[in-house]
C-alpha cells in the first residue's frame, strides 16, 4: 500500500501493547520518518546541501534531527553526553552529505530511538522526559519543513539574489 494513502501512525491502531505515553512518542518517530522520506524524495545531493540566504540546509536539519534525538534520549536516561555525541553535534553543519548517507543516518537514529523509548518512559521521570521530547521534536521538524519548500520550489535562487539588511530581522529596528 502507498504510504501516502495511510492515515498518520497514531490513527492506525498500532503499538497497542505499549503504554499511551510510549505509544505517542513512538508514533511521532514513525511519522517523522515517513514525512522526511516523502518530502526529501527526489532532492539531489546538491539540493540537500544548499544554504539559500545562509539558512541551514536540509542536510543539516536531517542530521540535527537524527543526532539530537540521541542527545535528548541520553538526557532522558539521566546521563551526560559523550565526547562522541558532542563531536557529532559539532559536525551537523558540514557540507557535502549525500542523500543516501543522510537517510541511512536518520533511519538508524530513529530505529535506535524507538528501542530506547520503552526503557525510558515509565513513572514520573518518564512523564518529564516525554514532555521534553514533545516540546523539542516538533520544533526541529518544523525548521526542516520551512527549508524544504524553499529548495523544492526553486525559491532559493530568488533568495540568493535578494539583498538582505543586517538589521532585517531585529525587532528593535521595526517602526
Amino acid at each position: 500500500m502507498d504510504k501516502t494513502a495511510l492515515p498518520e501512525p497514531w490513527l492506525r491502531g498500532t503499538l497497542t501493547d505499549v503504554s499511551s505515553v510510549q505509544r505517542a512518542v513512538l508514533h511521532a518517530l514513525e511519522l517523522a520518518k515517513e514525512d522526511l522520506e516523502r518530502w526529501c524524495d527526489g532532492l539531489s545531493d546538491d539540493e540537500l546541501n544548499l544554504r539559500p540566504g545562509g539558512i541551514p540546509s536540509v542536510a543539516f536539519h536531517l542530521r540535527h534531527i537524527a543526532r539530537s534525538m540521541d542527545r535528548l534520549l541520553t538526557y532522558a536516561e539521566g546521563r551526560q553526553l559523550s565526547a562522541e555525541q558532542i563531536s557529532a553535534m559539532k559536525g551537523e553543519l558540514e557540507p557535502g552529505a549525500t542523500r543516501n548517507e543522510l537517510m541511512a543516518e536518520l533511519a538508524v537514529a530513529l530505529a535506535k530511538s524507538a528501542k530506547r523509548v520503552p526503557l525510558i518512559f515509565a513513572g514520573a521521570y518518564g512523564r518529564r522526559a516525554q514532555s521534553r521530547v514533545k516540546r523539542s521534536c516538533p520544533r526541529q521538524w518544523e525548521d526542516c519543513w520551512s527549508t524544504l519548500p524553499i529548495i523544492r520550489n526553486g525559491m532559493w535562487a530568488k533568495l540568493l539574489q535578494r539583498p538582505r539588511s543586517p538589521t532585517h530581522n531585529n525587532p528593535r529596528n521595526r517602526g
